[in-house]
């Protein structure tokens, strides 16, 4: 079994993400989605989202 590396969600792997996402729902990300959640952990992560 391989060991699985953790690394931060970066905000250009969450773009990624979200853009997949939307052109396979027709330009629309669902709200909970994994690349919705994808993006807030990304911003969490770059301090744009800390309070």
């Amino acid at each position: 079994m391989s060991k699985a590396t953790k690394s931060p969600m970066t905000p250009a792997a969450a773009s990624r993400i979200q853009s997949s996402t939307a052109k396979a729902n027709g330009g629309k990300v669902p709200a909970g989605s994994f690349s919705s959640r994808a993006q807030s952990g990304a911003a969490k992560n770059t301090g744009s989202g800390k309070k």
